[in-house]
């Protein structure tokens, strides 16, 4: 049997890169998987190659009224909510005294907003059932500072401080609520660093830069039973980046 067997979930940001490979690993053991995303061709594209235990819809994060249609088709179409990750974000290198004001606003929208959002639409079916597993994916930049990225680095805070809150105000209701913080990982994301690989790897302890099945392994971990007493904490995964 496998460690997701029978549950359902929920991954925004799915179409491509660490949400679809935390997707793909989640099907492997067992469990429904609703890919969202706003890149539809791609998400429906990544849905069809994961099998009929995937399937696409479309959700912008930063939208209430989305988040709640998402939802209630999830619970309409298999009855319950198990597990959603908050996986949906953008990233741009900007410091400070460069990072406009429209930036600033779409970037909270999207990283941290969105992250509010899923958790409050997702807590009332989860509370019903009473028990649930949210995962919000935040960053090492929501461990330290980040000059290079300022924007960036606000909303990965804010969702390591939202994930603490709700943690505990879910816990009486059987839902847990954790924060992973990945390092540099070899996604689409990445390209947005500039510079050589070469020089980024010098950066990290470990040597080289992380695949996203690493990350997804962590979250599949905070989906499953076997994390039952783990919530409102950080799972760092970063090569040692921020030791």
């Amino acid at each position: 049997m496998g460690r997701l067997e029978n549950k359902i979930a929920l991954i925004t940001g799915a179409a491509r890169g660490q949400g679809a490979a935390e997707a793909a690993r989640f099907i492997e053991e067992g469990a429904t998987v609703v890919l969202t995303d706003v890149l539809d061709d791609l998400g429906r594209q990544t849905a069809a190659e994961l099998g009929e235990r995937a399937s696409y819809l479309h959700l912008d994060v930063s939208g209430p009224d989305q988040w709640q249609r998402v939802v209630d088709q999830v619970i309409a179409d298999h009855g319950r909510l198990d597990v959603l990750v908050n996986n949906a974000g953008i990233f741009e290198v900007v410091d400070m005294e460069n990072t406009s004001l429209d930036l600033w606003d779409t970037m909270v929208a999207i990283n941290q907003t969105g992250v509010f959002l899923g958790m409050q639409t997702a807590a009332r079916p989860m509370k019903e059932a009473g028990s649930g597993s949210i995962i919000n994916i935040s960053s090492v930049a929501g461990l330290s500072g980040t000059p290079i990225c300022h924007a960036y680095g606000a909303t990965k805070w804010a969702v390591r401080g939202m994930t603490k809150s709700a943690a505990m105000e879910l816990a009486p209701h059987g839902v847990r609520v954790n924060s992973v913080h990945p390092g540099i990982i070899d996604t689409e994301m990445l390209q947005s660093f500039g510079g050589n690989i070469e020089t980024i790897e010098q950066r990290i302890p470990l040597g080289r830069v992380a695949e996203a099945t690493e990350v997804a392994e962590v979250v599949l971990f905070l989906a499953s039973d076997e994390a039952s007493y783990c919530t409102g904490h950080e799972f760092v995964v970063d090569g040692a980046m921020v030791a």
